[in-house]
């Protein structure tokens, strides 16, 4: 081998050990962002936790109670999720719960049957939604300050309306079941709060990933200039994203209800926060267009584990928060750096 052929040689050895190691980065970085192996990884780890710390953790009746949990978190955060998917936030689904809660009991008490009593409430929700995403979209108002402000109208007006001297409805028996930890499915020892969150995460993961309307929501967060340009209503996508939203809110109130077997005052503001952290540790980015309705299933998941073992073992509301807080900061961290998907077309 000639002098310049070795020299040729060491100089192209370093160049191809940091393209390796580039590749084996983007390959990792891939493998994150196309799949929620690390939501896996947490909810292993925290489940492990909870089993090895805590005194009958692994009991049935326990790992229901922690599923039936879960599935009110899940089935709030569904419509923040396509919310955030399309670019936008919803800080209304609190109150909109809270509202819920209150309203539902007091129609029944009212003489409503609750096969009437509870359908007009999530269609309720619905139009709160609705009327979120039009004023949101139509007028380009930021989506924090459009919700905030009617979470805060619709709440107030459901605290009106409830302290008027309107008495509370008992909640209908099979609500109570159908809310509860102990309760069947079809004979089956699962609770049916729990079925019905999966058959929500199996129908929306559906819808996103194999139908036109999904597609129109990941065009929509992706860009929505482009959006508009192919054809795509992007007022239609976003009234619906919001609608979808409020509808889940309102009946997460209702199952509150039944959970509880009476209307709480405030039973929403837990989610405020949560809500919005099922998504973002799930994995799905806050630019929009990344992310799945599943991966938010694995962070509500992940956040009521967290709680159980905190609540488990004493800890306070205040650091139960900063433990959020402190997730949220890692998981942005890992999915929030990227620029939006328009910036790179």
């Amino acid at each position: 081998m000639t002098p310049l052929a070795t020299h040729e040689v060491s100089a192209d050895t370093p160049t191809s050990q940091t393209d390796a190691r580039t590749a084996r980065a983007q390959g990792l970085r891939r493998l994150v962002d196309g799949t929620p192996v690390l939501q896996l990884v947490v909810l292993i780890i925290v489940f492990i936790i909870a089993a090895t710390t805590i005194s009958g953790f692994l009991s049935k009746s326990s790992i229901y109670s922690v599923l039936v949990l879960a599935a009110f978190l899940g089935i709030a955060a569904a419509g923040q999720t396509l919310v955030i998917l399309i670019g936008g936030l919803d800080l209304s689904v609190a109150s909109i719960i809270s509202a819920a809660d209150l309203v539902a009991p007091v129609l029944m008490g009212a003489h409503w049957s609750p096969g009437i009593a509870i359908p007009v409430v999530i269609i309720g929700g619905a139009a709160i939604g609705a009327l979120n995403g039009f004023i949101v979209r139509r007028w380009r108002v930021s989506p924090l300050i459009v919700t905030l402000a009617m979470g805060g109208i619709v709440y107030g007006v459901a605290l009106a309306g409830t302290d008027s001297g309107l008495k509370p409805g008992i909640m209908p028996e099979w609500l109570t079941r159908f809310s509860s930890p102990i309760g069947t499915t079809f004979g089956i020892g699962i609770p049916p709060v729990v079925i019905a969150w999966a058959v929500l995460a199996i129908v929306l993961g559906v819808v996103l990933h194999r139908t036109i309307t999904g597609r129109r929501v990941y065009a929509t967060g992706a860009n929505q200039r482009a959006a508009d340009l192919a054809g795509i209503s992007t007022l239609r996508v976003w009234v619906g994203a919001f609608a979808l939203s409020g509808a889940v809110a309102a009946a997460t109130g209702v199952l509150l209800d039944g959970f509880i077997s009476a209307a709480s005052t405030g039973a929403g503001s837990p989610y405020m926060f949560t809500s919005l952290a099922a998504v973002v540790v799930g994995g799905t980015s806050l630019v929009g267009a990344r992310g799945d309705y599943w991966r938010t299933v694995l962070g509500a998941l992940i956040l009521t584990l967290i709680t159980t073992i905190l609540i488990g073992h004493g800890a306070g509301e205040a650091l139960e928060e900063a433990a959020y807080g402190f997730l949220i900061l890692v998981f942005v961290g890992v999915y929030g750096r990227e620029r939006r998907v328009r910036d790179q077309v």
